[in-house]
């Protein structure tokens, strides 16, 4: 189960932000071998105060437009196929709203299958099927 954040500036409309959801976990499915059900994601919207960032680091121009998403996933993609999603999902944010390349940030975050309950107190992976949770 990828757990996924968004993290935006204030201004972005309810549209907006479904597309960007759903951008990103259409790149994920298509990419990074995640289930089509497994869809768990956090979209937080800041004020500019609450929200942090250099405008130019590694000299990427940065805009008020800045998407910052976080996935938290279990280990194992292959580098190409973390490669891989970051173009297509840079590929598809072009698309659903027209983000530039220079305002999108990725941070994949990796775990154990240990590090996930899905309820009963229980690590899920470890308790249930393969075939329960692919």
């Amino acid at each position: 189960m990828p757990l996924v954040r968004i993290e935006l500036l204030e201004g972005w409309s309810e549209q907006q932000r479904a597309a960007i959801a759903d951008a990103t976990h259409a790149a994920m499915v298509a990419t990074l071998s995640v289930p089509e059900r497994d869809r768990f994601q956090i979209i937080t919207m800041h004020a500019p105060e609450n929200f942090s960032f250099d405008r130019s680091y590694l000299e990427v121009n940065r805009s008020d437009r800045f998407v910052l998403i976080t996935v938290t996933l279990s280990v194992g993609r292959t580098t190409e196929a973390k490669q891989a999603f970051y173009a297509q999902l840079r590929e598809r944010l072009v698309a659903a709203v027209g983000l530039r390349g220079e305002d999108l940030a990725v941070a994949l975050v990796e775990n154990q299958r240990e590090d996930w309950s899905f309820g009963h107190g229980q690590a899920s992976y470890l308790v249930l099927a393969p075939e329960q949770w692919r």
